[in-house]
């Protein structure tokens, strides 16, 4: 070990005891009141000193005061080098921040609210917005003779003339129009991945592993409330229509099932006793005196009046 790690491990008499410019210099920077006391003090080099002071103040519950003292190389007079606040080691720290597109939780949008969708999500894809259109030349180019076609037959239906276009080219018959008229043409549209994890999502939550569904009496696919949906997910999924179901109006997977089942309600009847039967072919017999041996006595005969003949 050198002799200037040695010194610089040991601090330097001057600077240690300069303990009372250090708090001026803590009272100076922070708010009248919030510098406790001294509690400790850490060398940094050779004659570089760091104080350290309890902070008070509300809110900063563990943090110190550190004011950093140093002496030049042969010289008497201490000087304060810089005062900042720092973290103890049983200080209370904020959590370490995250974006909002971490935090952000289902049921956080808000009315009024904005959420804005990166250009690289996942979860959509390119849509359809003509810039993929056939040019005029190609083989599957919308031709001009299409375009009077359809020109045609809205007249017969409609029982007016032709429109007739300046350009002669008013877009009636091209893809980009029909995508138009069906709805297809927007910038960006769901992607296989975002179907898989809405697939996931609605299974989670409203799937045949859940505690309702394997309760149930019957599934989804054979319940009169389920309403079908469009596109590539109507094989597995639909929507609730049970207003008494915990699922009403949530996307629901076909295995799914609850105990408002259209066809769960069938309460079974009452029993019904038969009616009585009455023998109407037979005779009771009703004997005028009971049975020798009917009673719960047995008949003896009576030896001793016999002997003394009594009569």
């Amino acid at each position: 070990m050198s002799a200037a790690t040695t010194r610089s491990r040991t601090p330097d008499r001057l600077c240690a005891e300069a303990v009372d410019l250090a708090r001026a210099a803590a009272e100076e920077a922070a708010a009248p009141g919030v510098v406790g006391e001294h509690v400790a003090l850490v060398s940094e080099g050779d004659r570089v000193v760091t104080h350290f002071f309890e902070c008070v103040e509300l809110g900063y519950r563990g943090w110190r005061w550190a004011v950093t003292v140093a002496r030049a190389s042969r010289a008497k007079a201490v000087t304060v080098d810089e005062t900042v606040l720092l973290p103890g080691p049983d200080a209370l720290l904020a959590p370490e921040w995250v974006p909002w597109s971490e935090r952000l939780r289902p049921g956080d949008l808000g009315p009024g609210d904005l959420l804005p969708t990166q250009a690289d999500d996942l979860r959509l894809e390119p849509g359809y917005t003509g810039e993929d259109e056939p040019p005029p030349n190609s083989a599957v180019a919308p031709s001009h003779d299409l375009e009077e076609r359809v020109e045609e037959e809205d007249a017969e239906l409609t029982g007016r003339a032709p429109a007739q276009s300046d350009t002669g080219d008013d877009g009636r018959g091209a893809i980009s129009a029909v995508a138009e008229e069906l709805g297809m043409r927007r910038a960006r549209v769901l992607s296989r991945y975002g179907l898989h994890i809405a697939a996931d999502r609605w299974d989670e939550s409203y799937g045949a592993k859940t505690p309702m569904a394997q309760a149930a009496p019957a599934q989804c696919v054979t319940c009169g409330f389920l309403v079908p949906i469009a596109g590539s997910l109507r094989q597995a999924f639909g929507v609730c229509a049970n207003e008494f179901s915990p699922a009403d109006g949530r996307v629901v997977s076909l295995a799914y099932g609850c105990g408002g089942h259209s066809e769960a309600a069938v309460m079974p009847k009452p029993p019904v006793p038969p009616p009585p039967v009455h023998d109407t072919m037979a005779t009771d017999e009703f004997p005028l005196r009971p049975a020798p041996d009917s009673g719960s006595v047995t008949a003896e005969a009576d030896t001793a009046s016999e002997d003394l003949g009594h009569s």
